[in-house]
Order: structure tokens, then sequence, then C-alpha cells
């Protein structure tokens, strides 16, 4: 893991630190301090970019530097604490960029049992978020079938396309027939997850998909 067990810990039990700098804050929920708000790696207009079966997905912020640590910690280290600080960005940008442009807002969903060992679905906690402050209640509309390798440890955009190849399902065809989808998730790399995603989502009748999320890589 790339993120630092002390660090996790303070984040932990002294939460008013900033998210990416930790720097600690005067008392209060984790947030963003004044310093790391003004130099965050934020995308050009969403940084709209295609997939196979998505018709778009738009991230808020970079996956590099301390963003990438921070989500680390979120998403490894059990800060859950960062959820609305990340489901803030990924909000901001979702009306900036997709108001309007949907019908169901919804998440890309763990296996069971790695929300077991973790405690939590990181895409969910944010996706809650984000429809708290958009005024739009999230919607499970798929489940992952079974557990696979993670995809940041399978290698090529070809292995990972295979890696997640057949491990969702739609939970009722009758929530997606004809609905434009909303998918959250907190990163975006080649994108075979979100493609799989829409593909499933697409045969069981969306009539289309688009994403959103946290962070991106530039490439």
């Amino acid at each position: 893991m790339k993120y630092k067990l002390k660090d996790v810990l303070l984040d932990l039990f002294y939460p008013s630190r900033c998210v990416f700098c930790r720097r600690f804050l005067p008392p209060g929920p984790p947030r963003i301090c004044p310093a790391c708000d003004a130099k965050l790696p934020r995308t050009e207009d969403g940084r709209r970019r295609k997939g196979d079966f998505f018709s778009e997905c738009i991230s808020a912020l970079y996956y590099e530097g301390d963003v990438r640590e921070a989500i680390h910690r979120y998403k490894f280290g059990g800060v859950q604490a960062y959820a609305p600080v990340f489901g803030e960005l990924t909000a901001a940008v979702i009306y900036e960029q997709l108001e309007g442009e949907y019908d169901i807002l919804s998440w890309v969903p763990l296996d069971p049992g790695r929300k077991r060992s973790r405690g939590y679905d990181q895409a969910e906690l944010i996706a809650r978020d984000v429809g708290r402050r958009l005024q739009r209640e999230p919607v499970a509309v798929l489940k992952k079938k079974r557990g696979v390798t993670p995809q940041s440890m399978t290698g090529r955009p070809e292995a990972r396309k295979a890696n997640i190849a057949g491990a969702y399902q739609v939970t009722d065809r009758s929530l997606v027939e004809g609905k434009r989808i909303l998918l959250i998730d907190d990163i975006v790399t080649t994108g075979s997850t979100l493609s799989e995603c829409a593909k499933t989502l697409l045969l069981a009748g969306a009539e289309e998909v688009r994403c959103a999320t946290l962070a991106s890589t530039r490439d």
C-alpha cells in the first residue's frame, strides 16, 4: 500500500486535518485547507473522455500527488470521513457538466466479500454524498457477482477488460429500462470497469450511461 500507517491513524483519531496535505486545521470534520484548495490538480471542464459503452466520463481531479495519496488512505486505510469532501468535489463537477443529462444516480459496487473486509463501499459513500448535495437519491442498479483481481494489479488494458468481464449484473431491469444512468466511482484509469458496468446496463435496456469520478489519470 502507498499510504503510511502513521498518517492513517492521525486521520482516524485527529480528523481536523486537511484531507490532502494532512495539515492540522481548527476543530471540525476533515476538509481542504486553503493552500491545497488553491493548488489541487483540477481537470479542465471535467476532462471528458469516452469509453467503449459509456457516452462520457467526467472527473473532478487528476489522480496524482496528494490526491492519489488521499484516495489510498480513504480506499485502503479505513478513513471513511473523507467521503463528504470527495462527494463535494464530485458533485460540483457533475452539476457543472452533466446537470439534466441523467435520470438515475448510481455507483460502481464492490463485491460482497471485499465490502465486508473493507467495511464500506468507497464509491457508494461518495455517491450518497453526491446525491445529498444534488438532491438525487442514489439507486443500486448493479451488483458485483464475483470478486476479481484488483484492476490496479492486472496490468495492460486488454488484461483489465478480460479480468472484469461478466463480473456485474443488474439488480432489477425495470429500474434501468429506458433510463439515462450516471455511474459514480472513485477513480478512472483505463475505463475498463466503467465500460463493463455500462455494457451490463445497456444490455438490460438502459438508454445511455454516463460516468463521473473523483479522479482520473492524465493519460
